[in-house]
């Protein structure tokens, strides 16, 4: 508890990618050139009228908070936030996909970091269509990923799980 009520130091480190949670989280810079990516970002908040929300982000940078001791490190993330409000998502109501729009950042953030522990990682594609329409190449459609070495089991209620 004294070292972190010394602060932080002044040295700070930055990273391009990051494991955690069971996901590979990498930059937005570190993606130019490649084929795929994992630089979407998602942290499951809460707003004043007790509605869960998901944020929505691209990872812009990983930065790394030493305290005066090798034990107490931080990760955070700094991300590029959408809009999450009526006007930058929609969720289709018949099969429940989330779409967002790429050009609609979120306003006002006063703090753009988040820990690293708090995130879930997301993909974003564009959302297929037999239409030749404009509009939609704006809009991402969001795909929650599973973490790396993590096995949902459906159990039978009537399964004895007693071993």
């Amino acid at each position: 508890m004294s070292s972190l009520s010394l602060g932080s130091e002044r040295n700070v480190k930055c990273y391009n990618g990051y494991f955690v949670n069971g996901y590979v989280f990498h930059t937005e810079e570190y993606k130019h050139g490649r084929k795929t990516y994992n630089n979407g970002v998602c942290v499951k908040g809460s707003t004043n009228s007790e509605l869960e929300v998901d944020y929505y982000s691209r990872l812009e940078d990983v930065v790394e908070l030493q305290y005066y001791s090798e034990q107490n490190r931080v990760f955070l993330f700094k991300c590029y936030w959408y809009d999450t409000t009526d006007r930058g998502i929609r969720v289709d109501p018949h099969y429940g996909l989330v779409k967002i729009n790429s050009k609609s950042r979120l306003r006002n953030v006063n703090d753009v970091f988040v820990f690293a522990k708090q995130c879930q990682q997301v993909y974003y594609t564009y959302t297929p269509s037999f239409r030749k329409d404009r509009s939609r190449v704006d809009w991402l459609s969001i795909l929650k990923t599973k973490p790396r070495g993590h096995v949902e089991l459906v159990q039978d209620e009537n399964e004895d799980t007693s071993v």
